[in-house]
């Protein structure tokens, strides 16, 4: 029968860390704990206090202080392993965790699992030729040294990394190694555990090399296991259950995920919140059961995909940012301008931002190629833009460091237009009324691919009158909405008569609108 030693790395919450500690060592299993040495000395102590009895508690002998992303957190794993393998002669597996993971199975049904395959579980990816990097450095972490953390000493990192660059200091890859990238959750054999121990003591060589790559948590092992096992004795996966959101940030799971987590292919789940206490005591009561009817569907991925991704709100995830801090803010002004000719819409924005101070987007929710400033990564897609759309608006705010802004809207995107006028902040519109002749209407019907080269005349004289009613009837939605600070301005009239509208809508004068509309090709295709 397994019997799992836990490699936990930790430096906070004393308190959960001492009940995950006694949760699992009583169903059998054993841990090695590593406190980070730069963490309140009082906590490790409590720690101690409370688990120095238990025979199925170690403590590293070495304790150092961890940084994101450096060699510290992989030298304070080796620690936590050979404190391991030294007190539990008896474990067949070691099963790498962290203060936030949870088991999602019970402790019977982990061990009959890690029984029935003589394999390790470990996330090994070819490093160059997998796409499991989706952003920032990738070759550039093994080739040139780091000897700086990048979140704490950022200009001495990114200074180093530089001048090396500019000086050619590359530096060669051990030759005999595959470099394999992955999840640092792994679960790993005995014997592959004493084989990598054995490894960092006969190769300094690889060693050294390590000690200066960025970010080798996600590479030394890895790299190591996939060097030393033979690879039909791998399993290239991870027995934690973990899900990041389009940021990059992990998924933290709350009191109703409970189910959820269950039907998952996972022995343990990461990571769950500190304040979700009934969650954690019902999985702490599931490990220490015998139960073995579980009915993984493996839907956890898909499922949050599809929820996130239009934006949905329920019990089974918890309030985005956007949601709890959903205004624009009260001092903040918005003005719409909806058109469904985009040329026509983007000539007078352009023509309000060259004669006044106001700042403004295009069809930045119509148009996946707008260029918009670097936003942290939310401008990157129309749909992060739809879905996360007053987050999006508020950082533009901050970035143009106004409180007034100009953007245009499609005239179908009512929804959207609805949600805006909803916000507490004071929201304008001005709708520009276009004609819409039959050479126009098929250029659109062409693009959104209702029609094509090849369709026939007779189909195209009954689809031209389709669109342009579909066109009006957007139109009529939105004069049907009764939106307040409603204005429009027409390509049906003179010009002086759309200039009273355009001054109630900027809120300018009369000689500055004048000077706006002062275009002659305005409304030209």
């Amino acid at each position: 029968m397994a019997k799992i030693a836990f490699i936990l790395l930790c430096h906070k919450d004393p308190a959960a860390i001492i009940d995950q500690a006694e949760r699992l060592t009583a169903a059998g299993d054993c841990m090695a704990i590593h406190f980070d040495a730069s963490a309140d000395p009082i906590a490790y102590q409590q720690i101690r206090d409370a688990l120095d009895d238990n025979p199925n508690v170690a403590f590293a002998k070495k304790r150092i202080k961890c940084g994101w992303g450096e060699w510290s957190l992989v030298q304070a794993t080796l620690h936590a392993m050979r404190a391991a393998v030294g007190a539990f002669p008896r474990a067949t597996h070691f099963y790498m965790l962290s203060g936030d993971c949870m088991a999602i199975k019970s402790a019977t049904y982990a061990h009959e699992f890690l029984d029935a395959d003589d394999v390790d579980y470990i996330e090994s990816f070819d490093f160059f030729a997998s796409d499991w990097i989706k952003t920032g450095m990738k070759a550039d972490r093994l080739i040139y040294r780091h000897w700086f953390n990048e979140r704490s000493r950022k200009r001495l990192f990114y200074a180093s990394y530089e001048l090396q660059k500019k000086l050619g200091f590359k530096r060669d890859i051990p030759a005999d190694l595959q470099m394999m990238i992955g999840s640092q959750w792994w679960c790993l054999r005995r014997r592959t555990v004493e084989w990598v121990l054995d490894f960092t003591r006969d190769r300094p060589d690889v060693m050294r090399f390590f000690k200066t790559t960025w970010i080798p948590d996600e590479t030394f092992f890895q790299t190591l296991v996939r060097h030393l096992v033979p690879s039909a004795e791998i399993k290239t996966r991870t027995l934690t259950f973990l899900m990041f959101t389009d940021y990059g940030m992990p998924v933290t799971f709350y009191n109703d995920h409970y189910d959820l987590l269950l039907s998952q292919d996972f022995l343990f789940a990461r990571k769950v919140s500190p304040d979700a206490l009934e969650l954690k005591e019902r999985l702490g009561d599931l490990y220490a059961s015998e139960r073995m009817d579980f009915q993984t569907s493996n839907e956890g991925l898909t499922l949050f995909k599809f929820l996130t991704g239009r934006g949905r709100i329920g019990r089974r995830f918890a309030p985005r940012f956007w949601e709890r801090e959903s205004s624009l803010g009260r001092e903040r002004e918005l003005m719409v301008i909806a058109c469904k000719k985009w040329h026509v819409a983007k000539r007078l924005l352009g023509r309000i931002l060259d004669h006044t101070q106001l700042k403004g987007a295009e069809y930045l929710f119509d148009e996946e190629d707008n260029v918009l400033p670097d936003l942290g990564g939310i401008q990157t897609t129309l749909d992060k833009r739809t879905r996360h759309r007053r987050a999006l608006m508020r950082l533009l705010y901050d970035h143009y460091e106004q409180n007034r802004m100009v953007i245009c809207l499609d005239p179908s995107n009512l929804d959207l237009l609805s949600d805006l006028f909803a916000d507490n902040s004071t929201t304008r519109l001005l709708e520009i009324e276009c004609r819409f002749e039959d050479e126009y209407l098929l250029g659109h019907a062409k693009r959104v691919g209702l029609a094509g080269e090849m369709t026939p005349q007779d189909t195209i004289d009954r689809l031209l009158p389709t669109v342009r009613q579909n066109f009006l009837f957007e139109s009529d939605q939105i004069k049907d909405a009764d939106f307040p600070n409603y204005f429009k301005i027409s390509q049906n009239v003179p010009r002086d008569e759309n200039i009273a509208p355009l001054m109630a809508f900027l809120d300018v004068t009369e000689d500055k609108a004048r000077e706006i509309l002062n275009i002659d090709y305005l409304f030209e295709d």
